[in-house]
């Protein structure tokens, strides 16, 4: 079983903690296309990494298939390796979340009007009520 929490929050905490949080996002949402250009980067460096590897262990090729394309005079190879997790290289991951202009600009708006209330309110507390709808931005 659970039991609801009662605990009461200052309004001016709140405020200065959605104010920090839309700040972050603000920021973030910035430097998602300068984050996003350093993973592609990263993410092309790998890919030649792994056409590397795979040259260099063509010789360990398994289910070898090929399909020439006369319309075109080009030609796909493709064929299984077996490896060991090790031996491949890493594919790098994002460290960063992608965030599309529809949903920045709704957590934005969301975040905003929140502000707004809450500055203009003379509550010392945030009713449980608010913070259940502001929560998921803290």
């Amino acid at each position: 079983m659970s039991r609801a929490i009662t605990v009461k929050v200052a309004t001016p905490k709140v405020i200065k903690a959605l104010e920090t949080k839309l700040a972050t996002i603000k920021k973030d949402y910035a430097e998602q296309g300068a984050n996003e250009a350093k993973y592609e980067k990263s993410r092309e460096k790998w890919r030649k990494e792994v056409q590397d590897f795979a040259i260099a262990n063509i010789k360990k090729a398994e289910n070898f298939r090929t399909n020439y394309r006369s319309w075109n005079n080009s030609l796909n190879v493709d064929f299984d390796l077996i490896v060991k997790e090790s031996d491949f290289p890493k594919e790098p991951e994002r460290d960063f979340t992608i965030m599309h202009q529809h949903t920045y600009n709704e957590i934005v708006e969301d975040i905003t009007n929140a502000l707004t209330i809450l500055k203009m309110t003379d509550e010392e507390t945030v009713n449980a009520s608010t913070m259940k709808q502001i929560a998921k931005y803290l």
